[in-house]
């Protein structure tokens, strides 16, 4: 998947529209009355950086491509990237009030550091949100970029108007993130949500188990699609008119449906967004699918109109939610 689906991807008009709208309409504190908040979002496909001045509820953002994986020098990248952000709006880091960093993968939010890297080698136990601190001299929150996704979607896009959500992301990995109260719920060891990496079907012992991250990624989807005789490496074609694409597309939303009836019915929440590189490649019919799936798989007992909807943050979504996670701190 190239880059540039990510890394050149502009900040959604309608995207500044909802985070200024929500800084005007929430309270965040005492400590928001002025200053500014910091949220940087390092991932394969891109470095983002974000900025809101609360006094004038604003919102500004930067991007770049990745030039290298290797944790220091990536991390540099982003420091760079989030420092000429701060020049360019002419702010000092005495007037930083928090800054929020998202990750593309699982990371400690207690220790501060990345559990692994599944797409970029070396980043094992890297001390990310330590490297932030230092380069700011400010208080640094960590979590991954489902969750912060999750987090921004409840705060500013199609969840800010409800208190119960779960994120799905589609993308070169399959992740999740729980919104409850309108809190993030991580659970005890961070991995709440992370529907992703837990088998689909039963396997024995001795043989390997399959994944919906192994089913559903980007990487997923073209290995069966390929499978079953679709010659290609373009996701595009996946979601085109080729009567082999469309069966692996409907196998996929079936098994989507089914996984997304077993969370509503487990956490029961008001909605579901689904975002990632492949919900903005399928469009619309996809998630009509996944949700004709998933009401079909609830009992008639349970069953409720529960909505899916796409979301609405667009390239910068990480980061906006690691502004929501920087801000959700000032209160407590």
């Amino acid at each position: 998947m190239p880059a540039d689906l990510y890394a050149d991807s502009p900040t959604d008009a309608r995207a500044i529209a909802l985070v200024e709208e929500q800084l005007a309409n929430r309270n965040w504190g005492i400590l928001s009355t002025q200053g500014y908040v910091l949220g940087i979002d390092l991932g394969v496909y891109g470095l983002r950086a974000a900025l809101i001045d609360m006094q004038q509820q604003t919102y500004a953002s930067a991007h770049a491509e990745v030039q290298s994986t290797n944790p220091y020098a990536m991390t540099q990248d982003a420091l760079a990237l989030a420092h000429d952000l701060l020049a360019e709006y002419e702010v000092s880091l005495d007037k930083l009030l928090r800054v929020g960093v998202g990750f593309g993968g699982p990371v400690d939010t207690q220790r501060g550091e990345v559990r692994v890297a599944p797409r970029m080698a070396g980043w094992e136990g890297f001390q990310l949100r330590d490297e932030v601190e230092q380069a700011f001299d400010t208080v640094t929150l960590l979590e991954n970029d489902a969750n912060l996704i999750a987090l921004g979607e409840a705060f500013f896009g199609v969840g800010k108007d409800i208190s119960h959500l779960f994120y799905l992301h589609l993308s070169s990995g399959v992740g999740g993130g729980l919104v409850v109260q309108d809190r993030l719920y991580q659970g005890s060891t961070d991995i709440a949500g992370e529907i992703g990496h837990v088998a689909v079907i039963p396997t024995p012992p001795d043989q390997p188990m399959v994944t919906l991250e192994q089913i559903a990624s980007v990487s997923g989807l073209l290995q069966r699609a390929r499978a079953a005789g679709l010659e290609t490496d373009n996701l595009h074609d996946v979601f085109g008119d080729d009567p082999i694409a469309q069966r692996v597309v409907a196998e996929t939303a079936d098994l989507l449906g089914l996984r997304l009836a077993q969370v509503s019915a487990l956490v029961d929440p008001q909605l579901i967004v689904l975002g990632g590189i492949i919900i903005r490649l399928s469009g619309a019919a996809f998630i009509t699918q996944i949700a004709e799936h998933m009401h079909r798989y609830h009992a008639p007992h349970i069953a409720h109109p529960l909505p899916i909807v796409a979301s609405v943050l667009g390239a910068d979504s990480v980061a906006v939610g690691a502004l929501a996670l920087a801000l959700s701190s000032l209160g407590d």
